[in-house]
């Protein structure tokens, strides 16, 4: 439903918020490699995230990506929006121009309660609330669990 780069973007704004916790910068090579995305599709998607201020980023030696650890909440929807735009739940799943409860295409119906659901999900999840199922150990990234990170959360 969302696009490949969606995809990596919260990925990327989950493996940072986890990380920034203790002030870490990441590189996007680090971001990359953790999201499992191309280094350079990366780069655009976090200069991206950035100019929508759903992240921060200083240069330098010392720089990198980051969320301030007392910022506030991430909304699932603000990376949606930033990425794929207001539209990817209002769109029709068939990709018809003319799709609605008066002109419904053929799956119109069956997917209608779904789209409401995952709308209220990304209106109301926040990415801090994924952190802390990640850090309870309810979910999992990438191929490990909390304790292949326990250096890098606090």
């Amino acid at each position: 439903m969302f696009s490949r780069a969606c995809e990596y973007a919260i990925r990327a704004v989950l493996y940072i918020v986890i990380r920034s916790a203790d002030g870490a910068k990441l590189s996007v090579k680090e971001i990359a490699r953790e999201a499992d995305s191309p280094q350079s599709f990366t780069a655009k998607i976090l200069q991206t995230l950035v100019r929508e201020k759903i992240i921060s980023s200083s240069k330098g030696p010392n720089g990198g990506f980051y969320v301030k650890p007392k910022a506030k909440p991430i909304m699932l929807n603000s990376i949606v929006k930033a990425i794929d735009g207001t539209d990817i739940l209002k769109s029709c799943v068939l990709g018809l121009k003319e799709c609605s409860d008066t002109f419904p295409c053929p799956v119109h119906w069956q997917v209608k309660e779904s789209k409401t659901r995952l709308r209220d999900i990304l209106l109301k999840k926040t990415i801090q609330e994924l952190r802390d199922e990640f850090v309870k150990g309810k979910t999992y990234l990438k191929n490990y669990k909390l304790g292949n990170m326990k250096g890098m959360i606090r």
